[in-house]
């Protein structure tokens, strides 16, 4: 016998889950697009010694993800929800990220660096509280191939509209004051509240009542348990690489957005956001539809090729720099929606297809280990292009002070801005053919999870109620 399909989400459950990425946008779009720019033409810290600075910053986030995420599955087995550890996470992060940038005048460059370091790695730890339980709801939310599609094309559209609000309006705020360090604190303190405010409600979004087994382990326990997830899921490994490649290419190109603007364009940064991130905002539906017609994986190869050509025909900057290089980027906004969202479409389809054969609650191992990935990828981003201004013999500069950039380094920021970015997507979608699972494999489950419910051998999932047999294989 079969199963009625799972019930479609409420309106009211989908605008509260994906109001939560206002903020998560505001996060993602802000440390990546100034605070490597803040650190070198503010404090007037050295290119390579701003990109380690945030790299190592990122690093504990890569650390602590984990550690977070078996305190989510934790929440869930004991309290029946994920909401308390998010709301710690929503209301710390708007704190700790105006300190961020509220370094005091007349600190030498060193302290500055510290005082950076300190907050924004307090900061991050605050965002992956919120953020590693929150990309576990929607394998909570529902069991539904097209639902969590349906979910995640939602979030996306709202990821897009805050990239393009902070990446755009925040700037212009900080430029709108002589005082640069005045501007950023301003600007910052416009962003927290919008930010914790958007995740404080999101956080309503995860399910109470929920029922899970998920045992007291230490952290090395935790840590064994996101190895074995990466072990035991072989489509968990191929998607996890490669959505990390691609926030490399993403983190590059984000970064270098405030370089360009200034050095190549002589303007503010606010057009060339808008021109990426803007056909991002009118796309994210067009890949839903794309994809409940060819399939997730098809379409995220198509988006991603969109992202990579678009990277590409930027080069010519280095002979003829001008406007024009707004229609590549926006060719490359296009693909961005399909790259943020079908790979986080695909995520849930991971964690059941896990859970169906294992039966373990580990959606939040999942998530952390996911989160590390991906704030990995961005963070090595930022150093890559760092690491390209320094070779190139780019200049630093304190708040206000006038520079003139070499030849060389006008060349290392448009390069950065195009090559660098589309040979990481080009690499992105190798590792990408290793990913198997299709649309057949999730709801051909869900429909013999069905046929088998009325047999003594089933198992009930710890946390959402699917059960799996013993005859359940790994696909690989």
């Amino acid at each position: 016998m079969t199963t009625a399909a799972p019930r479609a989400l409420t309106r009211s459950t989908i605008a509260t889950y994906a109001i939560g990425s206002l903020g998560r946008g505001g996060f993602s779009a802000l440390p990546g697009l100034v605070l490597v720019y803040y650190l070198t033409d503010t404090l007037g810290i050295a290119a390579l010694a701003a990109g380690i600075l945030v790299t190592t910053a990122k690093v504990w986030d890569v650390i602590i993800d984990p550690v977070i995420g078996a305190r989510s599955d934790r929440s869930l087995a004991h309290r029946g929800t994920r909401r308390p550890v998010m709301l710690l996470g929503a209301i710390a992060l708007p704190i700790l990220f105006v300190v961020t940038f509220a370094v005091p005048a007349g600190i030498g460059p060193l302290a500055s660096g510290v005082w950076v370091f300190i907050a924004f790695v307090a900061t991050a730890t605050a965002f992956s509280l919120f953020q590693v339980p929150y990309i576990a709801l929607p394998a909570e939310l529902t069991r539904s191939y097209d639902e969590r599609t349906r979910l995640l094309a939602v979030r996306v559209v709202v990821l897009t509209i805050a990239i393009l609000l902070f990446g755009a309006g925040a700037p212009e705020i900080r430029d709108a004051f002589a005082d640069e360090r005045l501007g950023y604190l301003v600007m910052a303190l416009s962003a927290a509240v919008l930010m914790g405010v958007s995740l404080v409600i999101s956080s309503f979004a995860a399910p109470r009542g929920a029922t899970a087994i998920a045992p007291t382990v230490s952290i090395a326990q935790t840590y064994r348990a996101g190895v074995a997830a990466l072990k035991r899921s072989q489509p968990f490994r191929a998607l996890l690489l490669t959505f990390l490649l691609q926030g490399l290419a993403t983190g590059v190109m984000l970064a270098g957005a405030q370089y360009v603007a200034t050095w190549v364009l002589d303007t503010g940064v606010a057009i060339l956001f808008v021109s990426l991130i803007g056909p991002a905002l009118l796309f994210a539906p067009v890949w839903a539809a794309i994809s409940r017609r060819i399939g997730k994986e098809r379409a995220f190869v198509w988006a991603s090729a969109c992202y990579g050509v678009g990277a590409l025909l930027i080069v010519p900057q280095l002979w003829v720099p001008g406007a024009w290089i707004y229609a590549p980027v926006a060719l490359a906004g296009a693909g961005y929606a399909g790259m943020q969202a079908l790979p986080m479409s695909m995520l849930p389809d991971v964690i059941s297809h896990d859970s169906r054969r294992h039966n373990i609650a580990s959606a939040g191992t999942f998530g952390g280990v996911w989160t590390a990935g991906e704030t990995t990828g961005m963070a090595i981003g930022a150093t890559v292009l760092t690491i390209v201004l320094a070779a190139s013999g780019y200049l630093e500069s304190v708040a206000n002070q006038t520079v003139t950039q070499p030849d060389s380094a006008i060349a290392g920021i448009i390069i950065s801005f195009s090559i660098v970015p589309a040979v990481i997507i080009g690499l992105s979608l190798l590792t990408f053919t290793r990913y198997p699972l299709r649309r057949h494999d999730i709801d051909d489950a869900d429909n013999d999870e069905g046929d088998s419910a009325a047999t003594p051998a089933t198992t009930p999932h710890p946390t959402s109620g699917l059960t799996t047999t013993a005859n359940d294989q790994e696909t690989r």
